[in-house]
């Protein structure tokens, strides 16, 4: 319980106010507190209730920070007694003393106690475990952790909660390099020695996001990323979205050795149904190109490219063999033909007429009537299930769900491509202007190199898909509070509600433990 209040409330350096006063706790002062803190039960019968107290000490911190040698221990019990009271918790932002001086002092004081390094910073209050003269001591050595913290670059509030967590981090004398960096939204990049760019990054709040790799940060390639850097550049963004497309640009442009996007990308593949041969098949490409073919993708890999050809052709049989297909049959049929999983030519027993049927079925269902694809596919992978033949039914499931993931990427890409120039507007991002998905605006790096967007193609390319998802993806995300002020054609989408074949139990919650 708690027996004595007290705070004292600073602002730029200097005392503007104290709060002080003693609580009943409701019950005996206990011998060994009395020794310890000099307050005893004649002292604390006619005090006020804390229930009393704290609505005059919640009025006097206001939104100011608390600050307390360990003070997770004081706010327990404030915040047991706001729950006790009926009040809400305190949750607004709190300096622990204790965690800074473990810091930056451990290794010049034999233990972090107050009144240890009150005697060693020779503070001008004294504690004494009496709520005023130990909040005062306090707040004494915190002007004396704040010059050493400035230091190491500490410049602001996020910076000095975020100080404690750096510990021994062998790179924190690199943490100068971020001294000037902004508050703002915008795109990062470590660059070393030579001037090589090695790693890109967004960020809603730059100097927050550059620190963070100096403490909670634990990646694996991080520390050798930050032996390497010499020094950090930045562009300073309106908004997240500008931040995030510019990332995109710079990682494609530059294809930083520590980005994973700058390695991935480049391995993005394509199902591709050519109709530019007399019986089209499905065929899994690297690159798309403007031969008249249809083309789905990209997707991220050339794995995933199979599992969307295996579940369309597991619907409609669509040939499979690579053979050349001639009048007669020389070959024989293939084993996909012999097994009646496609209506294969190679026998010479398929009219093209009949084929082309097929051909347009395949189409008709790829753009405009995914359910005759998804439906069978679901069916199939239930009947699999009820026949326990679980691994089948995981595997139809998993191709199930790649494809409808790329149909509907594609579906939502089409749809803010075909709308042409977009204008919309919103809280916090003022006016933005989209050119067929991509953001209208360019950027001019300090080093004179031009990001723009890149050159616009019928078909979906590998270098664009990246930022017209960033595009779409905020579009859906933020749709609630953008204005559409123009746009050259409908916005609207093909298909918008596809299965995506996720597990979704079935099975009622259970409350309680």
């Amino acid at each position: 319980m708690i027996t004595e209040v007290g705070a004292v409330k600073y602002q730029g350096g200097q005392q503007i106010g104290t709060f002080q006063t003693l609580v009943d706790p409701g019950r005996a002062i206990p011998p060994q507190i009395t020794v310890l803190t000099g307050i005893t039960t004649a002292m604390v019968c006619r005090a006020p209730k804390i229930e009393q107290v704290l609505p005059s000490l919640l009025e006097f911190v206001g939104d100011s920070v608390i600050v307390g040698h360990n003070v997770g221990f004081d706010l327990a019990f404030l915040n047991a007694a706001l729950r006790r009271s009926g009040r809400t918790h305190w949750e607004g932002c709190k300096v622990d003393t204790l965690a800074l001086a473990r810091r930056l002092i451990r290794h010049e004081v034999p233990n972090h106690k107050l009144r240890t390094l009150a005697k060693y910073f020779r503070l001008a209050h004294q504690p004494n475990h009496r709520a005023l003269d130990d909040a005062q001591a306090t707040a004494d050595l915190l002007h004396q952790l704040l010059e050493q913290a400035s230091a190491l670059g500490v410049l602001g509030l996020d910076d000095l909660q975020q100080l404690p967590k750096i510990q021994h981090h062998p790179q924190a004398t690199k943490l100068r390099l971020t001294e000037d960096l902004p508050r703002s939204p915008g795109v990062y990049r470590f660059i070393d020695r030579r001037g090589e760019v090695l790693y890109v990054g967004k960020a809603t709040n730059l100097r927050a996001r550059v620190r963070s790799y100096f403490s909670s940060d634990r990646r694996r390639k991080v520390d050798q990323l930050l032996r390497e850097t010499q020094r950090v550049d930045y562009t300073v963004c309106r908004a997240p979205l500008q931040a995030e497309v510019l990332e995109v640009r710079l990682i494609h442009q530059l294809r930083p050795r520590f980005n994973r996007r700058a390695k991935n990308w480049p391995k993005y593949a394509y199902v591709k149904l050519t109709l530019g041969e007399r019986f089209p098949r499905l065929s899994i490409v690297s690159e798309s190109r403007d031969d008249g073919a249809f083309y789905l993708g990209p997707v991220s890999s050339r794995k995933v490219a199979r599992d969307i050809a295996d579940a369309i052709e597991s619907v409609i049989p669509l040939r499979r063999c690579t053979q050349r297909v001639t009048g007669r049959n020389v070959a024989g049929q293939c084993v996909a033909a012999q097994i009646g999983a496609s209506l294969c030519p190679c026998s010479g027993e398929v009219t093209e007429q009949s084929y082309n049927d097929v051909v347009e079925d395949a189409l008709e269902a790829l753009i405009r009537r995914p359910e005759r694809l998804l439906e069978p596919l679901r069916d199939r992978m239930i009947e699999l299930a009820n026949q326990q033949r679980f691994e089948e039914a995981a595997d139809v499931r998993r191709r199930a769900a790649a494809l409808s993931n790329a149909l509907r990427r594609a579906y939502q890409l089409d749809s803010i491509r075909s709308a042409g120039r977009m204008v919309v507007e919103g809280p916090g991002i003022g006016v933005t202007t989209l050119e067929e998905g991509r953001l209208a605006e360019k950027w001019t790096e300090h080093e004179g190199t031009d990001v723009r967007p890149c050159q616009v193609t019928g078909i979906t390319g590998k270098d664009e898909v990246d930022e017209l998802r960033c595009v779409a993806n905020w579009l859906d995300s933020q749709a609630h509070e953008l204005r559409l002020v123009y746009c050259d054609r409908p916005l609207s989408s093909r298909y918008p509600g596809l299965d995506d074949f996720r597990i979704r139990s079935t099975q009622p919650v259970r409350q309680g433990c």
